[in-house]
């Protein structure tokens, strides 16, 4: 270039201008503007640093074969921008007020957090995916919808999807399920806080949730003004006196297989539960997030099916497909209706049509059905080796909770020491766990050592290693 330099403050070097080509050879009428965005990009990327004096505009036009008067206008424009600052006699610098963008976007995704084994539960093993078959769907769907499905959908989905769904519920799941109250969201974290807006719209402002459960609730029901209120749970599942005593007059439970103790409600315990809420004229959130994978015995239908006045039921595929799709459905009873509906057209103005349609075409096919099926041959496997590993190298620990779901519960006796002191043990040779009181909201252990084990993700080898990398860690 006719002015090139490197020293700080100087000129600047003509590496940096090699940005400013492109938009030299832009066509006519765009030029302009071509210049200046490339002059922007160049000053927030860090390669034109503050302080860093600019070509007279006579000879960066020369430079990059453009008229003066451009160049001139792109000073000026970035001059009013706040980008460049000038003086007269004293040339065009670049401003100080610009602070340089990060280099790459962030991924806040949350990660494994690695070590030599992850007992973390939670998560499915995502390379059970059925890529082949989502494909084919994906190819099926692009050829037959028709474009006026493209455009925006109902909110509460597309009426092929959720007659689809009404029909997988009904068979699989025991709910009565009618398409006209099936909403799809983006997960059961947003069917839970579709329904904390509308229990707020109708004067409420506690829920309940179950104790030790889910940590998310707290931040999802806050989402939507309303304060959780954390109510026990024993051998039968969510303890009723408590929840009578509460005032509360909606709860969020996970009946067919409770997170994270892993029991089953009793049935005893469903009915009270039912009785209850019709008394104060309340709602039970049934969150079935797992229900599908019971490994003893069939699984235990849905509460909805006993009362679909007083229960909403929610699930998703994340456990059974992959979290990563934000596809889940929301059934919820005919008197709340109106408000759910309402509150997802203004979030979101309803979830992706070509992404419905494409899991309707998969419940149709039969390749959901298919996908469940080698899922829970996957992780009957899984939950059998985590069970043989223990008794190998933990012989006094005991496995409780139903044989179903993706993580089980080990309790480990006293002699183990206290449950804090065992985890960091753990921790500090890699192995990653979490306790059970992790999930409580007193964050505080009884006697002995009672850990949530997640197997689902972890091929039964890795979960042999690092039975035994638990043992070896506490041998030391």
């Amino acid at each position: 270039m006719t002015s090139s330099g490197t020293n700080p403050g100087g000129l600047v070097g003509s590496a940096a201008w090699e940005l400013l080509l492109p938009a030299a050879s832009a066509p006519a009428r765009a030029r302009g503007r071509s210049l200046q965005a490339a002059l922007r990009e160049a000053i927030r990327s860090g390669r034109l640093a503050a302080g860093t004096r600019l070509p007279s505009s006579r000879d960066l036009a020369a430079d990059l074969g453009v008229s003066r008067g451009l160049v001139t206008e792109a000073y000026e424009q970035l001059t009013a921008e706040g980008y460049l600052r000038s003086g007269r006699g004293a040339g065009t610098w670049v401003g100080g007020a610009v602070r340089s963008a990060p280099p790459h976007a962030r991924d806040l995704a949350p990660r494994s957090l690695g070590g030599r084994a992850d007992f973390v539960p939670g998560t499915p093993d995502l390379s059970l995916f059925p890529r082949a078959a989502w494909t084919a769907a994906h190819r099926g769907v692009l050829a037959e919808l028709p474009h006026h499905d493209l455009g925006y959908p109902d909110p509460r989905g597309l009426p092929r999807l959720r007659t689809a769904l009404a029909e997988l519920l009904t068979r699989r799941r025991g709910v009565v399920a009618d398409p006209e109250r099936i909403v799809v969201v983006s997960g059961v974290a947003q069917a839970t806080t579709l329904l904390g807006f509308a229990l707020h719209a109708r004067g409420m402002r506690t829920v309940g949730v179950e104790d030790p459960g889910s940590p998310q609730h707290d931040a999802l029901y806050a989402s939507a003004g309303m304060a959780t209120v954390p109510l026990p749970v024993d051998s039968g599942g969510l303890a009723i006196g408590p929840l009578r005593d509460s005032g509360v007059r909606a709860v969020t439970t996970t009946p067919a297989h409770q997170f994270p103790t892993g029991i089953a409600y009793s049935a005893r315990r469903r009915a009270e539960l039912l009785d209850w809420a019709r008394s104060v004229d309340g709602l039970v959130l049934e969150d079935d997030y797992d229900g599908d994978f019971r490994y003893d015995r069939a699984p235990v239908g849905a509460l909805q099916g006993l009362d679909p006045d007083q229960v909403a039921y929610a699930g998703s595929v994340s456990k059974s497909l992959a979290p990563g799709l934000r596809l889940g459905w929301l059934l919820v009873p005919q008197w709340l209706a109106g408000e759910v509906v309402e509150r997802k057209r203004t979030m979101d103005l309803g979830h992706p049509a070509l992404d419905q349609a494409l899991f309707a075409r998969f419940l149709e096919r039969g390749d959901y059905d298919r996908q469940l099926r080698r899922c829970q041959r996957a992780y009957r496997e899984r939950r059998d080796v985590l069970v043989a590993a223990l008794a190998e190298h933990f012989p006094d620990a005991r496995v409780s909770g139903i044989a179903a779901g993706l993580h089980a519960i080990a309790e480990l006796p006293e002699r183990y020491g206290a449950e804090e002191h065992f985890v960091a043990r753990l921790a500090a040779a890699g192995v990653v766990v979490r306790p059970l009181s992790a999930y409580t909201h007193a964050r505080a252990g009884g006697p002995g050592v009672r850990l949530v084990l997640g197997y689902a993700h972890l091929p039964p080898a890795r979960i042999r290693e690092g039975v035994k990398l638990m043992a070896e860690a506490i041998a030391v």
